[in-house]
């Protein structure tokens, strides 16, 4: 017989932290792409949770590239803000450190929206 040393136990895994949007915060989101879809400017939407950041991406049509995208990135929570909208460009149209207030520059465009159909 050999003598065996013992088993060591086998180490955790390590856990991937994701960021992604709580509750609160994705019905907030989805209050107004409701109504943007309500207004027949927004058609489909695509939620990626990543490692830094999390992202709502708004569509006009589903095989193009977003319309909108909503970032949340915690790294910038202290400097320039939680949450930023950045646009069809890649131009970013507002940041700050409340949703309900970087959301604004979207409500804008409903309201455009809205004035159009008359």
């Amino acid at each position: 017989m050999t003598e065996q040393g013992p088993i060591p136990f086998p180490q955790p895994q390590r856990v991937v932290e994701v960021v992604s949007f709580d509750r609160h915060e994705l019905g907030q989101i989805l209050s107004i792409y409701g109504r943007m879809v309500a207004a027949g400017e927004w058609r489909d939407y695509a939620i990626s949770a990543l490692r830094e950041v999390a992202v709502f991406s708004v569509f006009r049509r589903t095989a193009e590239t977003p319309l909108y995208r909503i970032e949340k990135r915690p790294r910038l929570r202290q400097k320039q803000g939680l949450y930023a909208v950045i646009g069809p460009e890649g131009q970013v149209l507002r940041r700050g450190h409340e949703l309900p207030q970087v959301l604004r520059v979207l409500e804008r465009k409903l309201i455009r929206s809205v004035d159009r159909e008359r």
